[in-house]
């Protein structure tokens, strides 16, 4: 097996805040019928995490689990696991109606790590990400400027985003562009 490369080879930036490309990332996607019985305990034995619901993200140990529309949940593990997590999925569910796939070379994560990661991103997106609409937990599938994306408050002061890999440059510059010193907006 080759090395892991990330879209950008682990790129950072110092601005406003503080953007840095995530080491290759382990990222499973489950598509399957949320509310079987089945799905809950394979995801469960998997990650150790019950179902997140409606726009939400649970996150433990070495997983993540997101909720990504009413028929999809997109599981974060380690890299070197995702194939052989898929596989697990892929047992549990044999006769379950599903499609557990390892996305984990086709995304890009970033984190957006400051006070103002907030402020960056807002620029960025129309999703309302005033603390009362977007607390810890909560998930957003929307666009960053003219691409899709997927972003959570991963803790009190870091946003995660996940992009398809081909964007992660477009998605980086947009990220720099907005965190330039003198850029300020003070958005709540």
């Amino acid at each position: 097996m080759s090395d892991p490369k990330t879209a950008l080879g682990g790129a950072t930036y110092d601005g406003l805040v503080s953007i840095a490309e995530a080491p290759p990332t382990g990222m499973i996607t489950l598509r399957a019928d949320l509310t079987a019985a089945r799905v809950k305990t394979a995801v469960k034995k998997l990650t150790g995490l019950a179902l997140p619901g409606q726009r939400q993200i649970a996150a433990g140990g070495d997983f993540a689990v997101a909720w990504m529309s009413p028929d999809e949940l997109l599981i974060l593990t380690p890299y070197e696991a995702a194939e052989t997590h898929r596989q697990a999925l892929e047992k549990a569910l044999k006769s379950q109606h599903h499609l557990a796939a390892n996305v984990s070379d086709a995304r890009a994560l970033f984190t957006l790590t400051g006070a103002r990661a907030r402020e960056v991103l807002a620029k960025l997106t129309p999703a309302d990400l005033s603390p009362a609409a977007f607390p810890q937990g909560e998930l957003r599938r929307t666009r960053i400027a003219q691409v899709a994306a997927a972003f959570w408050q991963s803790a009190p002061d870091e946003i995660s985003l996940i992009c398809f890999r081909s964007q992660a440059p477009y998605i980086f510059a947009l990220l720099k562009n907005a965190a330039r010193p003198g850029s300020e907006v003070n958005y709540p």
